[in-house]
């Protein structure tokens, strides 16, 4: 049975910015501030021109692969499963990065509220590391429940910097203007560097772009939806960090490991810091959970395919979930948390990425060969991607590039060894079928800005609708 096209461009785009928008910006604001100053502001901007490309990269894929979704099946679709595995390979390793950035992040923010030795912070990583394995094996739909109850929690500490920081412009304008003067007071030399890690927070999109069976009129939605989506997660972050340069000198959130908790000093003094620790522990929580589960479910369908070892496909007896395999990424997640440092882990995320998305560029190339579609700018984007995905590859250091290629080649035996003996796809063809990517997608998405989105067309609906009667 095929499920009917009841995805709106509405819906689409409110997945889209729900995919994308989550506690990366607690991370990624003050990374940047020692490498370009206040300049940051305009990467941003930049990154989210890039980010916006490459999804329309991935919008198109999904259109003409409607039935698998991920880059790993674009890229077998084109390509062959060599291509695909690598691929997801890639992808599997950037988003297994990010669950040790998570729990470096929300120790780094309890230490605001409360002062750690070097043995909790180990402790704290564990144990955020453990309960979040656990809650995505015995309770996903309950963490999914859970994930929309705290979205206030999660995003009014952000809605409530903006508008604060806002007033204080309009009120002192002189305090923006005196720190964002200079604005680029260290030069352009680091720029490139900076902006990989700012692409890492509009990472997402891949993860957001349903297949096309789903959307009514795709030709026209998807490409609606991913301009519009990412022109409100672009504003959303210009927004908060307009207001978190404009308070705070680049000197001064090069040194803080807790930007934000310094924007809401600066602006409520410690009540305003407790607001925004609360804020992002929730949401450091709540990325690394979807995130884990995320990765899980990519090396699962790998392993059901024949292409990771079996063991990853096994299923918890009772909940049914992919426990080896989430057991395993925690391991993984936790040795990383005590070894490696938010830098590094995101730039070498992004260079895993940023091959898997290249990829991917590659493939639609070869998709919209074989199809009749005429979709708006398939010949430009991929091109663009490319483009974009090998300025993000030589970007990255000499370090995250020799150990990318050592990581890429690693999968090639691990491709061969696992490679299928039997005929398995139809367990594949089960699990990414469009009914079950579509109610997992809409059962574990990031909220955050989605949820603000249905509220405000919720309230819009019902203030017309008394004019439309009379």
């Amino acid at each position: 049975m095929e499920l009917q096209r009841g995805l709106s461009q509405f819906d689409l785009t409110n997945i889209i910015v729900g995919a994308i928008v989550g506690a990366d910006i607690y991370i990624a604001s003050a990374l940047t501030a020692g490498l370009v100053g206040p300049f940051s502001i305009v990467l941003w901007a930049v990154a989210g021109l890039f980010a916006a490309t490459i999804a329309m990269v991935f919008a198109y894929c999904s259109y003409y692969v409607p039935r698998v979704g991920g880059p790993f099946a674009y890229v077998s679709e084109a390509f062959d499963d060599f291509y695909g595995f690598l691929t997801g390979w890639s992808m599997w390793i950037a988003e297994l990065l990010a669950l040790p950035v998570f729990a470096i992040a929300f120790v780094s923010y309890l230490q605001a509220l409360i002062p750690l030795t070097p043995a909790a912070q180990v402790a704290v990583r564990a144990l955020f590391v453990a309960s979040l394995t656990l809650v995505n094996i015995v309770g996903v739909r309950a963490a999914g429940k859970l994930n929309d109850a705290l979205t206030l929690i999660k995003l009014s500490p952000l809605l409530l910097l903006i508008v604060a920081g806002l007033g204080i412009f309009v009120i002192r304008p002189e305090t923006f203007i005196g720190n964002y003067t200079p604005l680029l007071p260290l030069g352009l030399q680091n720029a490139a560097h900076a902006l990989v890690l700012i692409f890492w927070a509009y990472a997402g999109f891949e993860m957001g772009t349903l297949p096309a069976g789903e959307v009514q009129d795709p030709q026209k939605a998807i490409p609606r939806a991913i301009v519009s989506g990412m022109l409100i997660v672009s504003l959303f972050y210009l927004l908060t960090n307009f207001v978190l340069y404009g308070l705070i000198n680049w000197t001064e959130l090069d040194r803080s490991t807790v930007p934000l908790v310094a924007a809401g000093t600066v602006l409520f003094g410690s009540a305003g810091a407790l607001i925004m620790t609360v804020g992002a522990l929730f949401s450091v929580s709540g990325s690394d959970e979807s995130g884990m589960l995320g990765s899980a479910r990519l090396a699962y369908a790998m392993a059901i395919d024949g292409l990771f070892p079996r063991v990853f496909a096994r299923l918890h007896p009772r909940y049914e979930t992919p426990y080896v395999v989430l057991i395993v990424q925690g391991v993984i997640a936790f040795v990383l948390s005590s070894i490696g440092n938010l830098s590094g882990l995101i730039s070498f995320a992004v260079l895993n990425l940023a091959f898997s998305f290249l990829l991917t560029c590659f493939a639609l190339i070869v998709l919209r060969s074989g199809g009749g579609a005429n979709l708006r700018g398939q010949h430009l984007f991929p091109l663009a991607g490319i483009a974009i995905c090998l300025f993000l590859l030589f970007s990255t250091t000499t370090f995250d590039k020799i150990a990318g290629v050592l990581v890429i080649l690693a999968g090639i035996p691990v491709y061969f060894y696992y490679s299928p003996k039997t005929d398995i796809r139809h367990l594949k063809d089960l699990f990414l079928s469009e009914e079950a990517v579509l109610l997992r997608r809409l059962e574990t998405r990031e909220i955050y800005l989605a949820n603000l989105l249905d509220l405000i067309r919720t309230v819009f609906r019902r203030v017309r609708r008394p004019r439309a009667r009379g």
